[in-house]
């Protein structure tokens, strides 16, 4: 994997971690009513983590002359949480995340 793969991925993680703190921020402030400082911070990190992780798929996918499915499956990842993370991991194994 070459430094463009590597972006893709760690962007990928990081948008799959910012949705799993966001999620028990979540949980924290409507189903225990105990806080709501995960959602004010988690919400804001994985905002910025969403358009990041949007504008590096588009960028590694230019880069990497991805197919169109590979784009449109990259960025229909970030919707769903933690989906991200399985789209990399399989991307890596067919080889996408590396130069042809």
């Amino acid at each position: 994997m070459n430094k463009t793969g590597k972006l893709f991925a760690t962007m990928a993680l990081i948008e799959a971690l910012t949705w799993t703190g966001l999620l028990l921020g979540m949980f924290l402030k409507y189903v225990t009513e105990t806080t709501d400082v995960g959602v004010w911070l988690f919400g804001r990190l994985h905002g910025l983590a969403f358009l990041a992780y949007v504008v590096a798929t588009m960028m590694v996918a230019t880069r990497l002359r991805w197919p169109m499915w590979a784009l449109l499956v990259a960025l229909l990842a970030a919707i769903p949480p933690l989906v991200t993370w399985p789209v990399e991991w399989w991307f890596r194994r067919r080889g996408l995340l590396s130069d042809r």
